[in-house]
């Protein structure tokens, strides 16, 4: 599938100038980004072709290579005046990378990789929010060489295989013309320098594995699934380059009365049937404290009330969801002789005879209730 023009991608001009791409690209960064996107598939696609655009257009030498040969890759078979002869390959590579000064793009400093923490928290702590320390085990920086990886009084070197240009080379003559190869030099890996004597302590890496307790804050809101970014809390780039991010993946434990739907929670209620026939008012639980809720007379089994902003809080955002509470209406186990003989009252109110004789009259109100369940 042929990929789309960066230009066209960062939605500028072919003229524009390096702050109008930065300024593009910032913008389409804070819409397309995963953590503002929650994880979109189409969204997380559009950002990396995003930040592949951006990454060409910023660098002039990519950039120029880009405006004359588009989305070819270095060393294809670019034609040339005289039809379809190969040329050199390594004429190609001398009038873009300058000769024996050409490096390939990953030598010298890396960035540090990003690494995962997984964090489980409780639904109140997901309410509220909250800071923690964790504790990564991930690359340092090397305390003796400060990154570099050489030992305190030596030097980097031209490495004397590749001299400086981090390939070697094979020109094969044939009746075609005259073909180039190039492969990274085995001496350096590519790097163009060698270290003369390695940091001991690092290996001439520049990082040394060890854990750092990171201090993480949760916003109010979180859910499942929820990915926070700790930027340049990685492991420690290769020979002083930038360190790579910490992503934080929390997770939020099942709670014992609440059910979690989005930001909004629920929740059952047992009450007496007394207080659903009369009408009282109740204490009802919430992430926040006891909340009252009036109960209407005559409510039925089964009836769902809402509280207004007793959910969970919006990620990053204003205001709160919803409490629901279903209430359940119980019935008593066992009766006094006094509670049984208001209700077989009760039911000779209501016109019941039978209820007035039956002394399961328990069982009577029981079945009515269950009626409206």
């Amino acid at each position: 599938m042929s990929k789309r023009d960066y230009y066209e991608i960062l939605g500028v001009e072919r003229n524009a100038s390096q702050e109008e791409i930065k300024k593009a690209y910032r913008r389409l960064a804070r819409k397309y980004h995963p953590d503002v996107t929650g994880g979109d598939k189409e969204a997380e696609a559009k950002f990396k072709e995003i930040n592949e655009a951006y990454e060409v257009l910023s660098d002039e030498k990519k950039r120029a290579y880009y405006d004359r040969y588009g989305h070819a890759e270095p060393g294809a078979d670019f034609g040339s005046d005289e039809g379809f002869g190969f040329g050199d390959i390594g004429d190609i590579f001398d009038m873009f990378f300058g000769g024996a000064q050409r490096r390939p793009p990953n030598a010298g400093s890396r960035r540090g990789g990003d690494l995962r923490f997984d964090m489980t928290i409780t639904l109140e702590e997901a309410a509220s929010g909250l800071e923690e320390e964790v504790e990564v085990r991930r690359y340092d920086t090397c305390s003796v060489c400060g990154g570099s990886g050489i030992s305190p009084g030596s030097r980097m070197v031209t490495c004397d295989q590749c001299r400086g240009t981090g390939q070697v080379g094979m020109t094969q003559t044939t009746p075609f013309g005259r073909f180039s190869t190039y492969r990274t030099c085995p001496k350096c890996n590519g790097e163009g320098t060698i270290i003369e004597q390695p940091c001991r302590k690092c290996g001439g890496e520049g990082r040394v594995v060890g854990s750092r307790r990171i201090k993480v804050k949760v916003p109010p809101g979180v859910d499942n699934g929820t990915r926070l970014r700790v930027a340049g809390a990685g492991d420690a780039g290769y020979r002083g380059g930038p360190p790579g991010d910490l992503y934080i993946y929390v997770f939020v434990k099942e709670h014992e009365v609440f059910k979690r739907e989005g930001q909004d929670l629920y929740m059952e209620l047992p009450i007496e049937f007394y207080q659903a026939a009369l009408g009282a008012e109740v204490q009802v639980p919430t992430l926040e404290g006891d909340a009252s809720l009036t109960i209407p007379p005559g409510t039925q089994t089964g009836t769902v009330f809402r509280l207004r902003g007793k959910g969970m809080p919006y990620l990053r955002g204003l205001g709160r969801g919803d409490l629901h509470v279903q209430v359940k209406v119980t019935v008593p186990t066992a009766l006094s002789a006094e509670e049984e003989e208001l209700l077989r009252k009760f039911a000779a109110l209501r016109g019941d005879k039978a209820a007035v004789k039956d002394k399961g009259i328990l069982r009577k109100v029981k079945g009515m209730l269950e009626k409206h369940a």
